[in-house]
């Protein structure tokens, strides 16, 4: 089955046990940055460095238009007949916002708000990075739809880490490639 799955850092080696993903994003902040995953393919591995940040701080890396472009770009390879694990440190912010930008770049203009109501519903800790969303909202040409998507979002729980949350394309009405 055709499905994203979320978990923070220290729930990857057990997920690529568990789950065998054929591709694995990995959002962290420079000083953080894992290697590729022993046995795992280095191409399959997208590794974007970026602080999880909403505006320009001294000494983090902002997200900017190269970081989304890649990770949708990255995204566009898998065939989705395995998993894709994606994963920052806590599994909140830049995961899912890379999540939901994967699930709206499959689905049709539109469906940002479904997509933005069931990630909360699976994921009530999920606080999508709202600089990476917009950044996707624009290289997607989706009008702020995605962006108001996620403002329309509940509250999020708060958790120091998220668990590992699984998106099947299917339960969204979207179709593996």
């Amino acid at each position: 089955m055709s499905k994203i799955l979320v978990c923070p850092l220290s729930q990857v080696p057990d997920i690529l046990r568990s789950h065998q993903p054929s591709h694995v994003i990995t959002l962290l902040s420079p000083e953080y940055m894992i290697e590729t995953p022993g046995g795992f393919p280095p191409e399959r591995h997208l590794r974007v460095s970026v602080s999880d940040i909403v505006e320009c701080m001294e000494g983090k890396v902002h997200p900017c238009d190269d970081h989304i472009s890649a990770v949708l770009e990255f995204a566009r390879g898998w065939d989705g007949k395995r998993p894709m694990l994606v994963h920052c440190w806590a599994g909140v912010s830049r995961s899912m916002a890379a999540a939901f930008s994967i699930l709206c770049d499959r689905a049709w203009k539109g469906a940002e708000y479904r997509i933005a109501r069931e990630i909360r519903a699976r994921a009530p800790h999920a606080s999508p990075n709202r600089l990476l969303v917009s950044l996707a909202d624009a290289y997607l040409g989706r009008d702020g739809d995605m962006v108001k998507a996620v403002e329309a979002m509940s509250p999020p729980v708060f958790v120091e880490e998220g668990i590992l949350v699984e998106f099947p394309l299917a339960e969204f009405g979207i179709e593996g490639r």
